[in-house]
């Protein structure tokens, strides 16, 4: 049941409902424009607007023909000291008589 309870019948029986109403040629306009008003939906609710999306559609079309630079490398750092590591024995098994 892939649409909450409407099985494979009733879906079929909606679409020949919908192609009766409003014939073969109008119902991909009414798709089409019911998703650009659910894409419109989703962006107003995100607070997205058309300047918006441009902005971010220009600031990544300018990162990605920004030219890549060499990487200068870095001074040496001065040489740390060595500290020495000691490691502590474990203590001597105890014998019990």
């Amino acid at each position: 049941m892939p649409f909450g309870g409407l099985g494979f019948g009733e879906l079929v029986l909606i679409f020949a409902v919908l192609l009766l109403l409003f014939g073969a040629k109008r119902l991909p306009e009414l798709a089409s424009g019911m998703g650009r008003g659910i894409r419109d939906f989703k962006r107003a609710v995100n607070g997205m607007d058309e300047n918006s999306i441009q902005a971010n559609q220009n600031t990544t079309n300018a990162v990605q023909a920004a030219p890549a630079t060499t990487a200068i490398p870095a001074a040496p750092a001065a040489p740390a000291q060595q500290v020495p590591v000691t490691v502590a024995s474990e203590a001597p098994a105890r014998q019990d008589a």
